[in-house]
C-alpha cells in the first residue's frame, strides 16, 4: 500500500534538469567522459529540492540527480502565489535577491532560478541574481533563501503579536 502513495507522490512531482555538464578524466590511454546533472524537483505546493547526479551516462545521471533531490526536498512558506517578505540568499560568489509580487506579474527570473521557482510552485515574484552565475551556486543560494522565508503566521507566533499587527 505504501509502493502506491509513493508511486503516486513521484507521478506528482515536477522535475526539472538545470545543467548537464560533460565531465573528463585524463588517464594514460586518453579521456575518460562522464556526465553530471543538476536537478530540481518540486510538488508545485511548496515543497522542492535539488540533486547532483554522476554517472557515465546522461540519463543515469539524471536519474540520480532526480532521486538525490527527492530526498532532498523542503518546505517554503509561501503566501497565495509568491514569497511572504523580501530576502536575499547567499551560496559562495553567488546571491540571489528576491522581491514578492503582486498577482498577475509573473516570474521575472532567468535560468536555474526561474526552474526552481517554477517548480516550487511561485508563480508572482522578481529575482535580481547577484555576484556568480555559476548554476551551482545560484541553485544553492534559491534554495538558501527561500528556505529562510518564514510565513506571518509563524513570526507572530514567535513575537507573540497578531497577525494584522505584523502585516500593518
Amino acid at each position: 500500500m505504501s509502493e502506491k502513495n509513493s508511486d503516486k507522490e513521484k507521478k506528482e512531482l515536477i522535475e526539472k534538469v538545470i545543467r548537464v555538464s560533460r565531465v573528463a578524466k585524463v588517464v594514460k590511454g586518453g579521456r575518460r567522459f562522464s556526465f553530471s546533472a543538476l536537478v530540481v524537483v518540486g510538488d508545485g505546493k511548496g515543497r522542492a529540492g535539488q540533486g547532483l547526479g554522476k554517472a557515465g551516462e546522461v540519463t543515469e545521471a539524471i536519474r540520480k540527480g532526480i532521486s538525490a533531490a527527492t530526498k532532498n526536498m523542503h518546505p517554503i512558506a509561501l503566501t497565495g502565489t509568491t514569497i511572504p517578505h523580501k530576502i536575499i540568499g547567499h551560496y559562495g560568489s553567488g546571491r540571489v535577491l528576491m522581491n514578492p509580487a503582486k498577482k498577475g506579474h509573473g516570474i521575472i527570473a532567468a535560468g536555474p532560478v526561474r526552474a526552481i521557482l517554477e517548480a516550487v510552485g511561485i508563480h508572482d515574484i522578481s529575482v535580481k541574481s547577484l555576484g556568480s552565475r555559476n548554476p551551482h551556486n545560484l541553485v544553492r543560494a534559491t534554495f538558501d533563501a527561500l528556505t529562510a522565508l518564514k510565513s506571518f503566521e509563524e513570526i507572530a507566533r514567535r513575537r507573540g503579536k497578531d497577525v494584522e499587527y505584523l502585516k500593518s
